[in-house]
């Protein structure tokens, strides 16, 4: 399969990494967004980041024009349709993405490849409510993407051998390593990250420790870059909260229920950096711990 156009769905954190890679490695790319203000935000953010990389001698101004000059965006989901592989990176909500799939079905080309960024939604069960299962995979980037090099690459029940092939030369062309998983909730890297992440949120609650006590352990006793409540506001509480609720319901066992003290904080809208709150405040000019 030869894929040389890309179309990526969420304009948000996920997606507007997903369409810096592409664009840079040579693909070209239709970012689309219900909102034209995230369009607008993701194009400004990817041109910062890209200008980041030339300072940093990354790569060239006209590396960094010519990639920019790849990306077009539109609010018209139907656009994509003609895109050789079209990556889902909308929030990580099983309905929101199966009525994205079903809108954008009846306009794609038979031989396009459809993809999720999820994190930890059953891809057999999403690859189901489209027309092409064998045609469908799991495309899950880490953020943030133009850093992390790992991309997992998880295949539904009915994935055929051509689709994955097809990826993981995609995976390689970006510059990337591939890890494939199996189709279990959360894959690899959030099966074994958010039970982490969630145990040091019980560990809070539990008043063991506090948020920089716990973050401070972990950095210097494990060699950890960021603690993980730190990480866990660069995520998005949110989405830590939607993963393991993932894992909570797909693999009933206790040890993965969702700490209260995560629930409260997603309830009361503090979901980390991106709302200004999380387990730090982040209004200010240095962060400061909530609790």
């Amino acid at each position: 399969m030869q894929i040389a156009t890309v179309g990526v769905i969420g304009a948000g954190q996920m997606g507007n990494g997903i369409a810096h890679v592409f664009a840079l490695s040579g693909y070209d790319v239709l970012l689309t967004d219900v909102n034209t203000d995230a369009l607008h935000r993701a194009r400004d953010l990817i041109e910062k980041n890209l200008a980041r990389q030339v300072t940093r001698e990354k790569i060239t101004e006209s590396d960094k024009d010519a990639a920019l000059a790849r990306i077009s965006t539109t609010q018209t989901l139907a656009d994509l349709g003609g895109t050789d592989l079209v990556i889902e990176a909308a929030t990580e909500r099983e309905t929101v993405k199966t009525a994205i799939f079903e809108d954008l079905v009846p306009h794609l080309k038979p031989e396009t490849i459809l993809t999720s960024n999820t994190s930890s939604i059953s891809i057999t069960r999403l690859a189901s409510r489209t027309d092409r299962p064998e045609k469908f995979m799991g495309f899950h980037f880490m953020n943030p993407v133009p850093v992390m090099q790992l991309v997992e690459l998880i295949r539904g029940i009915a994935t055929d051998r051509e689709t994955y092939d097809a990826l993981l030369a995609v995976v390689e062309s970006l510059g990337k390593t591939a890890a494939s998983a199996e189709d279990f909730p959360a894959f690899i890297v959030n099966r074994i990250l958010m039970p982490m992440i969630n145990e040091a949120v019980y560990t809070l609650y539990e008043g063991v420790g506090s948020v920089i006590s716990i973050d401070t352990a972990m950095k210097l006793g494990t060699n950890h870059p960021m603690g993980p409540l730190e990480l866990a506001d660069f995520i998005g509480l949110d989405t830590c909260l939607a993963i393991m609720n993932v894992l909570h319901d797909g693999l009933a066992d206790t040890k993965y229920r969702p700490c209260p003290l995560l629930t409260k904080y997603v309830e009361a809208g503090w979901l980390g950096r991106k709302s200004g709150r999380g387990f730090y405040d982040y209004r200010g000019d240095t962060p400061v711990p909530t609790r």
